[in-house]
């Protein structure tokens, strides 16, 4: 279930802070929530797939890792992508 090329070349052209930025904090958070909401969507008809509920699991303790860092760090940017992505309600 990983991303095609096209949409992860949108999500990166999207929150990218320059035209060469691809791994910068809120690039890789904007990758894993659509990676997440992927695999929420596959878990609600595929309950007793464990293995994809262990990955979704690891992805998200990942983002999470990624937005106490964005945090710590640069307030600004965490407050844009969390409004960006409709994270926190």
């Amino acid at each position: 279930m990983a991303l095609s090329k096209d949409a992860k070349a949108k999500i990166i052209k999207e929150f990218a802070k320059n035209e060469k930025d691809c791994g910068s904090a809120e690039v890789q958070i904007a990758i894993l929530t659509n990676e997440i909401n992927e695999l929420t969507a596959h878990m609600q008809e595929h309950i007793h797939d464990y293995h994809s509920k262990r990955g979704l699991l690891m992805k998200v303790g990942r983002r999470k890792k990624l937005l106490n860092y964005l945090k710590e760090n640069d307030v600004k940017s965490y407050r844009e992508v969390i409004k960006k992505l409709d994270l926190r309600k």
